[in-house]
């Protein structure tokens, strides 16, 4: 079939179909405007197919088996490791086995038309998609276009690296066996999880950092992981460079480390190498330098966007390019691109109507306030981290007059959840109004304690009153009456 030019147009036309550009497609419709999605990849992006579901899927069994073996009576009973064909399977069928049939299905059910191609900007309100038909589709949005394209793997800088064919988080989360020795580059979240699951799955894992590990949160968090790894076997290799990465005509690889600690040099030799360096915005071969956003002086292209989205510094003369998830660059977590992708939807449907005018108020809800105030996260490594809002350190030079309570999570639910049960909590308190800014819990299965945390940052619960919200007797949630009593309530 000859290919041909195809004109359409939409009230909202958005690029990317993930998690966040479908639920800014679907937000749109309830609010009476048409959408299209144009994708390249698999509907339903990185989370549903290399992220959350495939990792998490990867890590359960692990955390399930452990908890079991920490159980006097449960740990008799267990005699048996993991399976590994039993998990890769179960992860495969937690990522639909990279089909994306049930997520198509649900677009043409919501009323969102797609478009399967490579999108671009070429002007206002105007995107050109080099359809995977061979088509070229010309797509006119009335109101808005919106960015929603996630975000890319950082390289670091390490020599040799480039070119060879090591793994990315997609790679790992995808893979069909479980390499003998595995070299992970990364101290972050995807590199301690995907470091504890391999290793729980039978491999010979050394993790490489140039700090210590989850160097966002508390430094007790990171502690209480660091040896979680290491009780599993994991070399942990802290405050240590990755200084070049060659492969050998075997085809392992060596990687050269520069322990900072030490002073000294060492190698390591692995089966297959992840590297696992945080990511950035994927906004290359948008067409933005067509309305006024190309990168300047050669550095990484960022958006600056208001508290629903919307770019600021696009041409035109009325709002219509918005930004939101990954794509964004403020915060990287599907959640929160989620209830980012509502906002601005919403936003969109009242401007079109004329119900929206300039910025909306603070926790309205066209206005994304919760990605500056209480953004939640968990590292579901065992043990896992819970945290929302701000650390101590970013409370106070975000300019709050901040205080923190801290202790060990010791209370009669943790003694009942497993023996020798180990973790830590900690609340930031902003001193002039007696409310929470920010709280992170680290322990086994501590991610249950913090939409609990969540509902307090945001709902600016007073401490005052925050005391008379009382926790079941015998479950972890007790920790939250210690801290408010070390606080002095």
């Amino acid at each position: 079939m000859t290919p041909r030019t195809v004109e359409r147009e939409f009230d909202v036309v958005v690029i990317g179909a993930g998690a966040v550009g479908e639920n800014v497609a679907d937000r749109v419709i309830q609010g009476g405007l048409t959408a299209v999605v144009v994708e390249a990849g698999l509907v339903g992006g990185e989370c549903s197919y290399w992220a959350c579901m495939p990792s998490k899927a990867l890590l359960r069994p692990g955390t399930a088996l452990h908890g079991a073996q920490t159980v006097p009576g449960a740990e008799e009973a267990v005699t048996r490791t993991l399976d590994v064909a039993a998990v890769l399977r179960r992860r495969d069928y937690m990522t639909s086995n990279w089909q994306d049939d049930g997520q198509v299905k649900w677009l043409e059910d919501t009323g969102i038309e797609l478009v399967r191609g490579h999108g671009r900007l070429t002007g206002v309100r105007e995107v050109e998609v080099a359809g995977l038909d061979g088509n070229t589709y010309q797509l006119n949005a009335r109101h808005a276009v919106v960015l929603a394209t996630g975000s890319t793997p950082n390289q670091p800088p390490i020599d040799g690296l480039a070119g060879l064919k090591v793994w990315g988080t997609r790679e790992a989360t995808s893979a069909k066996e479980i390499p003998e020795r595995l070299a992970v580059v990364g101290g972050g979240v995807a590199g301690t999880e995907l470091a504890q699951a391999f290793a729980r799955l039978g491999a010979d894992v050394t993790l490489v950092a140039r700090s210590g590990l989850l160097r966002t949160f508390p430094a007790e968090a990171g502690r209480l992981v660091t040896a979680g790894l290491r009780a599993d076997g994991v070399e942990v290799r802290l405050n240590t460079a990755t200084e070049s990465i060659r492969e050998n005509a075997d085809g392992t690889f060596t990687l050269t480390l520069h322990d900072r600690t030490a002073g000294e040099k060492r190698t390591v030799t692995a089966s297959k190498v992840l590297v696992s360096t945080g990511r950035h915005p994927t906004l290359e071969r948008l067409g933005l330098e067509s309305v006024g956003l190309g990168a300047q002086d050669g550095e990484p292209l960022r958006l600056d966007t208001d508290s629903t989205g919307l770019v600021h510094g696009a041409a035109g003369d009325e709002p219509w390019l918005y930004a939101v998830g990954d794509a964004a660059g403020k915060n990287y977590f599907t959640h929160q691109g989620k209830y980012e992708a509502r906002a601005t939807g919403d936003a969109i449907a009242a401007r079109a109507k004329g119900e929206l005018e300039g910025a909306p108020a603070p926790w309205s809800r066209y206005a994304q306030t919760a990605s500056q105030h209480a953004v939640p996260s968990v590292v579901f490594t065992d043990p896992e981290v819970a945290a929302v809002g701000r650390t101590l350190e970013q409370a106070r030079t975000d300019g709050y007059n901040a205080s923190s309570v801290d202790l060990p999570i010791q209370v009669a639910g943790s003694s009942l959840h497993s023996e020798h049960y180990e973790g830590w909590a900690q609340l930031v308190v902003d001193e002039d109004r007696r409310v929470l800014l920010g709280a992170t819990f680290a322990g086994p299965d501590v991610g249950e304690l913090l939409h609990a945390a969540t509902i307090a940052v945001v709902g600016e619960v007073p401490l005052d009153r925050l005391w008379h919200a009382v926790p079941s007797y015998p479950t972890i949630s007790e920790v939250w009456l210690r801290l408010l009593e070390k606080y002095g309530l």
